[in-house]
């Protein structure tokens, strides 16, 4: 699948290399800012520590 993509990206080897580069970028960027905390918030399983703090 992935080299069907690259295969079918336009321009020299160099050109196609950017654009994928720049699209997995972009791909990790709205990972990161809106699929992630909205997973997070629908789990809310690592905001509630069982752990509690340890003084001595």
């Amino acid at each position: 699948m992935y080299a069907w993509i690259f295969r079918h990206l336009p321009g020299p080897l160099w050109v196609r290399l950017v654009i994928s580069l720049l699209a997995l970028a972009g791909i990790i960027l709205l990972l990161m800012m809106f699929v992630f905390p909205w997973v997070s918030d629908q789990l809310g399983l690592w905001t509630e520590s069982t752990i509690g703090l340890v003084t001595r």
